[in-house]
């Protein structure tokens, strides 16, 4: 493990060096995967010498032991030697987990998209629910978040609501949320008391910076029109909402949600980019076939990846099999468990494909 921390100890003095090279800042593209890299890197480096000063510590309590008489020495170096070997096996194991290769994508902000599947009424207010949800974990994790468009459902809720995210790690978090969420409860507009199973999609897609998507607005279609919905005297009067046609591949985005045309159009383009981004690195990651799997991105209940079962007051992730039977706090924002439970076996599965790693 020593040799591996020095080989990343080499590289962060390499992008620590680069980062005030002139040509490096004058390249933003360059500049901020390098910072994002030391960043990364320096966690592993001040585990690295937390790591060796353990070591260092356990070989001289081991030394001390061997040649003093002394007992205050003794019972001193008897201490050390037991806080060093209590902590080293779990550092080594924070420290492998920290060497898995991150994906690059982890550090971006994301585009949310919530989309109302089978269940009529049902899965709009399902789909209002998981909204309210992931708004409440993102104020909690200090997160901000911005409405891009929205299209109401008759009885509540939305039949699909689109948001961005932005903050630290927010892709590396909320990727483990896309897929196909199903809920068993009684629907407030059900008489008989009977449990419907509806559903709700999630996509997570990774920000596109101008520079990993360049978009030639020759190719595509901008159409503007009146907004629709809660918004004030403004609305229905001005051709304020903007929706974008990239007429390559048929994708479409669109936004309503400013006043200003220019701002809408801006954050369409912005839904628009990450698509297309989310689109290429879909074809790049179709061999693996594990990680596709999680982005799910039909609307069918057959492809559920989590089930909220509000009878039996339990959370189920299907993928990993986990069930909480905590389901208030879970719908109320408190989801960390969950991730945390997601990431901890997407990182077994990757320490064991790495082999031996160390």
């Amino acid at each position: 493990m020593i040799e591996k921390i020095q080989i990343v100890k080499q590289r962060f003095d390499e992008v620590n060096d680069l980062i005030i090279q002139p040509d490096i800042i004058a390249d933003q593209k360059r500049y901020i995967q390098l910072n994002r890299e030391y960043k990364d890197l320096k966690v592993i480096v001040d585990k690295g010498a937390e790591y060796q000063t353990l070591l260092a510590n356990l070989d001289e309590a081991e030394m001390l032991l061997k040649d003093t008489t002394d007992p205050e020495m003794i019972e001193m170096a008897k201490m050390q030697l037991e806080e060093a070997q209590e902590a080293i096996p779990a550092l080594e194991e924070e420290i492998k987990m920290l060497l898995i290769p991150k994906d690059p994508e982890d550090a971006k902000n994301v585009v949310v998209e919530i989309r109302a599947g089978t269940g009529g009424d049902e899965a709009s207010i399902f789909a209002g629910d998981l909204y309210r949800m992931y708004m409440k974990y993102c104020q909690d994790k200090g997160w901000s978040t911005s409405l891009v468009d929205a299209s109401e459902g008759t009885a509540g809720g939305f039949k699909e609501i689109i948001f961005e995210v932005n903050g630290e790690e927010v892709y590396g978090t909320l990727k483990y949320e896309s897929g196909v969420h199903r809920v068993q409860r009684v629907p407030q507009t059900e008489t008989q008391g009977r449990v419907h199973t509806s559903a709700a999609t999630v996509m997570v897609l990774p920000e596109a910076e101008e520079f990993d998507v360049e978009v030639n607005m020759n190719d595509v279609r901008v159409d503007y029109f009146c907004s629709s919905g809660p918004g004030g005297q403004s609305v229905n009067t001005t051709y304020s909402a903007v929706r974008l046609t990239h007429e390559p591949t048929g994708i479409v985005a669109q936004c309503q949600d400013q006043k200003s045309q220019h701002k809408n159009k801006d954050k369409a383009l912005k839904v628009l980019r990450s698509r297309l981004y989310e689109l290429e690195l879909s074809k790049k990651l179709a061999a693996d076939s594990e990680k596709r799997n999680e982005l799910v991105s039909s609307g069918d209940r057959s492809a559920k990846i989590r089930t909220y079962n509000y009878p039996q007051g339990r959370v189920t992730d299907h993928r990993i099999g986990l069930t909480l039977y905590d389901l208030q706090s879970i719908i109320n924002g408190d989801i960390d468990r969950l991730v945390e439970e997601l990431k901890l076996y997407q990182n077994t599965q990757k320490l064991k494909a790495a082999g031996e790693i160390i």
